[in-house]
């Protein structure tokens, strides 16, 4: 194929949220925002394999993955949800507070750690003990209306794109390291985290 072009239009009776790409049971899911509901569909042949209740759930919107903990991290209006992937059932394992207008969030694997930002000016840093518990380590304040992140999970570095600087315009990509205590990392799960992002670690400015 040497053009974009669409081969497949496949259609819900509902807004859609953030897709995410599920590589252990090689399916993609998608939030059904207004049926506070997940979509599962396969690629291989672009069809809809079922559609699956969330309970608790409230215009699920942002979406990222523990896929080797067979989690999903849903961002819904006021609050954000630790969701049992496989189980094709309603179990729910967390609930946490979202700061306000929270409708993006990533996940890095290697520390276990999920990081949601939005309209308010704040990254809620979220960190996975184990497959059941589930702790916030901090609000880092950064400026209003961050609708986008990225993690590179082998620096465990979490780009944030701002809009503006204290109500002014502004484009540029600050970029956070993550930081943990060393000498209480254990079988392998970078827990024990010295409970915040260090800002400022780069920037790009205009």
């Amino acid at each position: 194929m040497h053009k974009d072009v669409i081969v497949k239009t496949l259609t819900f009776d509902s807004e859609t949220g953030t897709p995410q790409y599920d590589p252990v049971s090689r399916k993609v899911l998608i939030n059904l925002r207004s049926l506070n509901q997940i979509a599962e569909v396969d690629p291989v042949n672009d069809t809809i394999v079922g559609t699956y209740p969330v309970a608790g759930c409230l215009h699920n919107h942002g979406m990222a993955l523990d896929a080797d903990g067979r989690r999903a991290f849903l961002l819904l209006r006021r609050q954000s949800l630790l969701y049992g992937l496989g189980s094709r059932s309603t179990q729910v394992h967390s609930h946490l507070p979202l700061p306000a207008g929270a409708d993006v969030v990533k996940f890095d694997p290697g520390l276990k750690r999920a990081y949601a930002a939005g309209s308010s000016g704040v990254i809620m840093v979220v960190q996975e003990d184990d497959h059941d518990h589930f702790r916030i380590l901090e609000n880092v304040p950064v400026q209003k209306s961050v609708h986008s992140l990225a993690v590179d999970t082998a620096p465990h570095r979490v780009y944030a794109p701002e809009q503006e600087e204290n109500g002014r315009p502004v484009a540029r990509m600050i970029v956070y390291e993550a930081l943990w205590d060393e000498d209480e990392t254990s079988a392998g799960l970078h827990a024990s985290v010295r409970d915040r992002l260090h800002s400022g670690h780069g920037r790009i400015t205009d």
